[in-house]
């Protein structure tokens, strides 16, 4: 198995900007649209860059699984006796790449043993690449300038304390969440999950709730590598780890069986 040296990062994080700025400029060029289920869709951007990340990583990593989202076939190596796979999201929020809405990304995430270690996320409308994990440190990178070490911090007023949560789930949960949680205020909830992630990262939000279970594995993987690094807690209602073992996971589907919280302690233990 290749480590993941400086080589290997800059040559990851060149493949994911060259393709986030390909979807920003075919997004211009006029879309392809396409319903894989009930509110669920996918253009011909997502699937282009999808056969791209494919191949690329297949010939960067030939020892290791890769599996991503518009290759449904790939979704068999989960099962397989992998130690390392690779979890691309050509888009992640791609219903704000549909409408011109800038909080899109290209994620990649590796999962060795069960666990996430490490992440990338690109965000092409402001040109910023997110990544790290474990061992790697946490990293932001404007461009292809020099990157930076992200200055991790917990939100420090009460303007940032805030909860993220999806546009679904706070239609579905968010009066009964507020009932038996009166303090709580709910925070403006981007498209990409990886981005919403950041937010929490970074200090703007105190949490991030997920519980409509959709999510999949190729949306979180990166995300969790990130999150981890950061010292965030990533967890189910229960309090549970998010767990990657195959009886956590939809096989079909590579949807998450738990729901999922990811936020900072002091903030998830009082709530």
């Amino acid at each position: 198995m290749k480590p993941i040296d400086n080589e290997l990062d800059i040559k990851i994080r060149s493949l994911i900007r060259s393709c986030g700025q390909q979807a920003k400029q075919m997004a211009k060029e006029g879309l392809q649209v396409f319903q894989k289920g009930p509110g669920d869709f996918v253009t011909n951007v997502d699937q282009m860059l999808d056969r791209q990340l494919t191949a690329e990583f297949s010939t960067l990593f030939p020892d290791d699984g890769v599996i991503t989202e518009e290759n449904a076939p790939s979704r068999e190596r989960f099962q397989e006796n992998y130690s390392r796979l690779w979890c691309i999201d050509p888009l992640d929020g791609t219903d704000d790449f549909i409408h011109r809405q800038k909080d899109y990304a290209v994620m990649v995430g590796l999962l060795e043993n069960e666990s996430p270690i490490a992440g990338w996320i690109y965000a092409p409308e402001s040109d910023m690449t997110y990544f790290g994990g474990k061992d790697l440190g946490l990293w932001q990178a404007i461009a292809d300038l020099t990157p930076e070490l992200i200055a991790i911090g917990e939100p420090k007023s009460s303007d940032e304390q805030t909860v993220i949560i999806g546009i679904k789930d706070r239609q579905n949960f968010g009066d009964a969440i507020a009932h038996r949680v009166p303090e709580i205020k709910f925070g403006f909830s981007q498209g990409s999950f990886g981005l919403k992630v950041m937010n929490v990262i970074l200090g703007h939000a105190g949490m991030y709730v997920y519980l409509n279970g959709r999510v999949k594995i190729w949306d979180t993987v990166g995300p969790l590598a990130l999150a981890k690094t950061a010292g965030l807690v990533c967890c189910d209602l229960d309090g549970n780890p998010i767990s990657y073992a195959q009886d956590a996971m939809d096989l079909e589907t590579l949807a998450h069986q738990q729901s999922i919280v990811i936020g900072w302690a002091s903030y998830i233990e009082p709530i």
